[in-house]
């Protein structure tokens, strides 16, 4: 397995509200402290990576957000326009293409076309060159949509290769097809939090992954864990003592505040150890960070924390 850092193209999945796009930032970062070139491609999503960022508003067209670092918040019909001109180079001949009312038709009635819209254009840039000849980006991270519509996503090419007669349309999703599933250029990382649903989809989602679609998973990261206060010893001695407390107790509400932190701990162990259990992927940890925003200052050092994660898979002792 490799890390995600090594890969040319990152899909960042999960359920929603699980922090992809801060993982997914937050990767961005730390590849750009090594000097990579990245794009961050969201998938007409609400944008709340320039906020963390502490840069300005990310649009439908690349935009440059610091050094090393662009992104685009790709909405299906720009997204579509703009991958048209970049496969056929000509607007002349993307007019005559695109803008035909037969191939048109065809495209409204292609299944998936407005994700593969997306994704057809982030993977492009995957592949694109420099007039140089060197690659434009060395990492393209995706940040998917919540777990089920981010499946849908990956379903598409070969949705495609179903539907699409041999052409332009069929050969570009063979194309993304292979590279998405090559494990030496791609991976899908999961991100969840230590909790029982989270846990019970992300198990799920690496089935799917795996047994449909085929593609290789390059990490799992675990969001939002809580520093351990309480053994499981000691969860039971709080529990204990918060039933034999009298009524009135000056001591009850500290024994069932700290209760009530044991029992979250020992839901969260139990959830890292089944994600453990069932998942054999490289998993790396993040702090629960007790803020309302993340802004910039705390999404480096969440990179700094994936950074030194991932060293492992990079030193090959994974």
């Amino acid at each position: 397995m490799k890390s995600p850092f090594d890969l040319k193209f990152v899909f960042v999945v999960g359920k929603g509200g699980v922090g992809k796009t801060a993982v997914s930032g937050a990767l961005a970062l730390a590849a750009a402290a090594e000097g990579k070139r990245v794009l961050v491609a969201m998938c007409n999503a609400k944008d709340r990576l320039s906020y963390m960022l502490e840069t300005g508003p990310i649009g439908p067209h690349i935009q440059r957000l610091m050094p090393r670092i662009e992104a685009v918040n790709m909405e299906p019909g720009a997204a579509l326009e703009e991958y048209g001109l970049l496969v056929l180079r000509m607007r002349a001949l993307y007019k005559v293409v695109f803008e035909n009312r037969f191939v048109s038709a065809f495209l409204r009635g292609t299944p998936g076309i407005d994700a593969w819209a997306m994704l057809g254009k982030a993977q492009y840039h995957a592949r694109e060159k420099d007039p140089d000849g060197r690659d434009r980006y060395d990492i393209v991270i995706v940040d998917a949509p919540a777990t089920g519509h981010g499946l849908d996503l990956l379903r598409v090419p070969r949705v495609i290769l179903d539907v699409a007669p041999p052409g332009l349309l069929r050969r570009e999703a063979e194309r993304a097809n292979e590279l998405f599933q090559d494990p030496e250029r791609s991976g899908v990382l999961l991100v969840t939090l230590p909790e029982e649903m989270p846990s019970t989809e992300t198990v799920e989602l690496h089935a799917a992954l795996r047994d449909e679609l085929q593609l290789p998973v390059c990490g799992l990261v675990i969001n939002q864990v809580l520093p351990q206060l309480f053994n499981d010893a000691e969860h039971d001695e709080l529990k204990r003592l918060v039933q034999q407390l009298p009524t009135g107790s000056g001591l009850q509400p500290l024994a069932a505040i700290s209760h009530a932190r044991a029992e979250r701990e020992q839901l969260q162990r139990a959830c890292v150890q089944r994600l453990r259990a069932e998942l054999p992927v490289h998993q790396v940890q993040l702090p629960l960070i007790l803020l309302e925003d993340l802004r910039r200052g705390e999404m480096d050092e969440i990179s700094r924390l994936l950074a030194a994660g991932f060293a492992p898979l990079r030193q090959g002792s994974a």
